[in-house]
């Protein structure tokens, strides 16, 4: 059974260890433009023959071969929260077919999913991060309520009981490799997400010549993604900044950037191109949060902008402290502030050769190699 599915019709697989296996690759809830889903279309393109199943698709997605769970069917897909619970048992009743090899995305409980007996059917994890709302609620406030101890430390036991049969294990970063070390007690190698380097790094004569003369904030407009202090962070440094993305937030960002004395801009779902344009007039990119690995830092090095971020979590795997950017101790603005002074000292030449670490062809290669121990 290997069928093959829409705008990949004649393609072949890039994964010679799985050419003569059917596949299943399986993914969380899948939104339009966030890093999980970039890394799981990069795997597709690597397996082009797998059967392809999420949870749902958030609306405006439209790729009609990507198969929903009975879950996209209920009121839960409108609230993670209340699907949560829910996510394990849907894994477990996808679908009655079996695979010869499964691979999940996985930022909550996609690692999970069964399909076939381990004696016959290999089962691959390609880790994001353990979900953090269960089990690191200080990085992401949506688990951390008191009131949820009781429910998240079921979650938990549900988590590790639910992935034993899982053969082998990959991070996004050594960041998570510990994390699945600490929490699920298993071995993780680490293959760092794809990031299309080339794409950022090859901009128009136009936008080369733009003056790097504010600052940047790019992500979704979530709480913990701190928007509200790289706001903070361009007051304290004086200077213009661009908020770039889109969410929940946005309402209250805006509300805030009336309040301060520097120029802020919203960009509201800039397009790819508009984005390598925003990064290559930045003076520098604020990340001032806790992230698992972060493609966006890696796609304004690429662009020759420095990164000013925090001293933790996947930034101290893509940021040369004092080389690319510079990483910050604690989440002060004027700390921040202060080092926007000085991105002028750092040479645009080796932000950009750091960033080509983390191209998709080194993903395509490392992923490869993972796959091929993991079935051999």
């Amino acid at each position: 059974m290997s069928t093959t599915t829409g705008h990949l019709s004649g393609q072949h697989p890039a994964l010679p260890a799985l050419s003569g296996s059917s596949v299943a690759l399986v993914h969380e809830w899948f939104g339009a433009t966030g890093g999980s889903e970039k890394v799981f279309r990069n795997i597709t393109r690597l397996v082009p023959h797998a059967e392809r199943f999420v949870l749902w698709k958030d609306h405006g997605v439209e790729d009609p071969d990507l198969r929903e769970s009975w879950l996209a069917r209920t009121p839960a897909r409108r609230s993670k929260a209340m699907a949560l619970p829910l996510m394990p048992m849907t894994w477990r009743t996808l679908t009655r077919q079996r695979f010869d090899v499964v691979i999940s995305s996985s930022h909550a409980f996609a690692h999970t999913v069964k399909l076939g007996p381990p004696e016959t059917t290999r089962h691959l994890s390609y880790v994001h991060a353990p979900a953090r709302y269960i089990w690191s609620p200080a990085f992401d406030g949506r688990g951390s309520s008191p009131l949820l101890a009781l429910p998240r430390r079921a979650l938990q036991a549900v988590d590790v009981r639910f992935s034993r049969h899982v053969h082998s294990y990959a991070a996004n970063s050594r960041e998570v490799q510990a994390r699945i070390r600490h929490y699920w007690r298993r071995d993780a190698v680490v293959v760092n997400p794809p990031v299309d380097v080339p794409f950022f790094a090859d901009a128009p004569p136009a936008d080369r010549a733009q003056p790097r003369d504010y600052l940047l904030g790019v992500g979704r407009w979530i709480p913990y993604k701190r928007f509200d202090l790289i706001i903070a962070i361009a007051e304290a440094a004086g200077l213009p900044v661009v908020i770039a993305g889109s969410g929940p937030e946005e309402v209250n960002l805006r509300r805030l950037a009336e309040r301060v004395s520097v120029p802020v801009t919203f960009e509201v779902m800039p397009s790819k191109e508009r984005l390598r344009q925003l990064y290559w007039g930045a003076k520098a990119l604020l990340f001032p949060v806790h992230e698992d690995f972060g493609i966006i830092p890696v796609e304004a090095q690429a662009c020759g902008t420095p990164v000013i971020g925090i001293d933790r979590g996947g930034l101290l795997e893509t940021v040369v402290d004092g080389e690319t950017g510079f990483l910050v101790g604690s989440t002060e603005a004027r700390g921040f502030a202060a080092l926007a002074a000085r991105v002028g000292e750092l040479r645009t030449d080796r932000i950009q050769a750091n960033a080509a670490r983390f191209s998709e062809a080194a993903f395509a290669a490392t992923f490869s190699a993972w796959v091929q121990d993991a079935v051999a």
